[in-house]
């Protein structure tokens, strides 16, 4: 099999580890820059650079790259993909890639399906790039038909050797909505919390509650900043809802009224344990 990758960063340099950790594959590889082309060539990560005139030999393109870049990287090569390969981009939002993609897979004849693996860390770039970042993660697929049977267990097929654990399929609005809870929340949610004076402080006197918390501050800014405002609508829904909650324990606070503070905490406990178990 050979598999294309568009972008050679935490992700896509992850999964071409992942495909030559599990072997019987031939990766090809592309990046914005040819300095980290070069690396992932001389670390054996890839076995040779993708250029357009090889998409049509790729059983399976990945795209990782930004979603604008991952949208005109459709847009200029939609020609070239093979007829009976599968395209899937690997980002963060689904709308705005699958909106655009599917009509495009539709006019030159290729398939394309949106997809999420759900797995990272707080840092970016290939230089942290791990063979086993997606054993046992999710992966959530976005098809163009939802009841394609044979397309959903042909993508299985072929993301096997990357170790996923759980495949989910649902739409891209679905997708979107979800995301802005589990993932895009949490990552504003972090970044602002480390901004208080007292953070400078704090060695010595944190611990695991710190570190939980803090650990996605460490972002890659302009890819989350696309990403969010991609997904705005679900986001200020969200963000919205936090506030309405943070002002009770606020209020709760400021009034001084343990009884109301303590209810709060109890709905809290609760929600956590009839969610997680």
């Amino acid at each position: 099999m050979t598999v294309g990758i568009v972008g050679l960063g935490l992700i896509g340099g992850s999964l071409a580890k992942a495909f030559q950790r599990a072997g019987g594959t031939t990766v090809l590889g592309c990046a914005g820059s040819r300095r980290t082309e070069e690396f992932a060539l001389l670390a054996g990560d890839i076995d040779g650079i993708l250029t357009p005139e090889l998409l049509g030999e790729c059983e399976l393109v990945l795209l990782a790259a930004y979603p604008e870049i991952c949208i005109d990287y459709l847009r200029e090569n939609a020609s070239k993909f093979s007829k009976t390969g599968i395209v899937m981009d690997c980002g963060g939002t689904k709308a705005a890639i699958c909106s655009a993609a599917f009509p495009l897979a539709e006019e030159y004849g290729f398939t394309f399906v949106g997809g999420h693996p759900m797995a990272g860390t707080q840092f970016s770039g290939l230089k942290y790039a791990k063979a086993n970042l997606f054993d046992r993660a999710p992966m959530v697929i976005v098809p163009p038909r939802y009841d394609d049977i044979e397309l959903l267990a042909r993508v299985k097929a072929l993301l096997k050797p990357l170790g996923f654990g759980r495949i989910s399929v649902t739409t891209a609005e679905a997708h979107d909505e979800m995301i802005a809870f589990t993932s895009q929340l949490a990552h504003v949610v972090s970044n602002a919390y480390i901004k208080s004076p007292t953070a400078g402080r704090h060695k010595g006197f944190s611990a695991g509650s710190y570190r939980d918390m803090t650990r996605v501050a460490w972002l890659n800014p302009a890819m989350w900043s696309e990403l969010i405002l991609e997904n705005r609508e679900n986001m200020l829904t969200e963000l919205d809802t936090i506030l309405v909650s943070l002002r009770k324990y606020r209020d709760a606070i400021e009034a001084n009224d343990r009884e109301t503070l303590e209810k709060l905490f109890e709905e809290g406990k609760r929600r956590k344990e009839e969610i997680d178990g």
